[in-house]
C-alpha cells in the first residue's frame, strides 16, 4: 500500500511538472509559430496549430529590412551586454572582496552607503546621468551606453556576502607563500568562486540585454541602436509588419536561452551558496 501511494504521488508529481513545463513553452511556441507565418495566417481568424506554409523566408526579410538595422543591432546588444558583465564582476568582486577580507576604518559605514543605493530609485539618478553623459560628449556611443552602468550595488553586495564565507585557510596558505591581497584574489579567490562569478554574471547579461529605456535615451542615432530599441521600432512604425516581429523576437531570447543553458549548473550552485532569491 505504502508503495502504491509513493508511486501515485511520483506520477502527480511528474504530471504538474510536465504541466508547468508546458505552459513554459508556450510563449515560445507562439515566437515560432508567428515568426514562420504570413501575414494572412496571422491576422486570420481561424487558429491553426502551425501555419499552412512555414515561411523561412521571414527570416531573410527580417535582416534584409533596411528601415531596421537588426543585424547591426544585436552586435551592439552583444557589445554592450558583454563589456557590461565583465566590468560588472571585475568592479563588484574586487568591492565585495574588500569589503569582506580587508579591514579599514569605516568599512562598515561604505557597505551601507552601498546597501543605499539599493533603495534609490532609478528614476531619481536618470536625468542627472543623462546630463553627465551628455556633457561628456558620449551620446549614441558604447561609452555611454556601458560606463554608467558598470557598478551594481547589488552584485557588490552578493560578492561580499559569498566572500564571507570563503575558505580563509585558502587565503593564508596564499599569504605563506608571499601573495598579497591582489594576488591572492586573482590566483585563489577567483578560480574557486566560479559559481557566483556565474550567478551574478548571468543576471547582469540579462538584466542589460533586455535594458530598454537607457539605450533609446542615449542611443539616439541608428547605429546606436540595441535589440530591444531595434524591436520597439516594429511597434511604432506606421506599418506593423507583425511576422517580422515575431522574428525579431525569436532571435533576440536566443543569446539569452545560450547564455543559460552554457551557465545552468554554475548558476545554480552559486544562488546555493551566495543567498541569492
Amino acid at each position: 500500500m505504502q508503495d502504491a501511494h509513493v508511486r501515485l504521488g511520483r506520477a502527480l508529481r511528474a504530471v504538474i511538472i510536465g504541466a508547468l513545463a508546458v505552459l513554459f513553452l508556450v510563449p515560445f511556441y507562439l515566437l515560432v509559430r508567428g515568426g514562420l507565418s504570413s501575414e494572412s495566417d496571422l491576422t486570420s481568424p481561424g487558429w491553426t496549430f502551425f501555419p499552412r506554409t512555414l515561411r523561412w523566408s521571414n527570416v531573410r526579410e527580417l535582416f534584409d529590412d533596411p528601415s531596421v538595422p537588426m543585424l547591426h543591432a544585436l552586435w551592439n546588444s552583444t557589445q554592450i551586454a558583454v563589456l557590461t558583465t565583465l566590468g560588472t564582476l571585475l568592479l563588484a568582486s574586487l568591492a565585495g572582496y574588500g569589503l569582506a577580507r580587508i579591514p579599514y576604518p569605516y568599512a562598515n559605514h561604505v557597505f551601507y552607503a552601498i546597501l543605499g543605493t539599493l533603495m534609490i530609485p532609478s528614476a531619481v539618478t536618470f536625468v542627472p546621468s543623462f546630463v553627465l553623459v551628455s556633457t561628456l560628449g558620449w551620446i549614441s556611443t558604447l561609452r555611454g551606453l556601458i560606463v554608467p552602468t558598470l557598478f551594481s550595488g547589488f552584485a557588490a553586495f552578493v560578492f561580499r556576502q559569498y566572500f564571507l564565507g570563503f575558505p580563509k585557510e585558502l587565503e593564508d596558505a596564499a599569504r605563506v607563500d608571499g601573495l598579497g591581497h591582489w594576488r591572492t584574489y586573482w590566483r585563489v579567490v577567483v578560480p574557486n568562486s566560479r559559481p557566483v562569478f556565474a550567478a551574478v554574471g548571468a543576471i547582469v547579461f540579462i538584466g542589460s540585454w533586455n535594458a530598454f529605456l537607457w539605450p533609446l535615451v542615449i542611443g539616439q542615432d541608428q547605429q546606436a541602436w540595441t535589440v530591444q530599441v531595434a524591436l520597439a521600432t516594429f511597434t511604432t512604425a506606421q506599418v506593423v509588419n507583425l511576422h517580422e516581429l515575431f522574428v525579431a523576437a525569436a532571435v533576440s531570447i536566443l543569446p539569452l536561452v545560450v547564455v543559460f543553458v552554457v551557465l545552468q549548473r554554475y548558476i545554480v550552485a552559486g544562488v546555493e551558496r551566495s543567498g541569492i532569491d
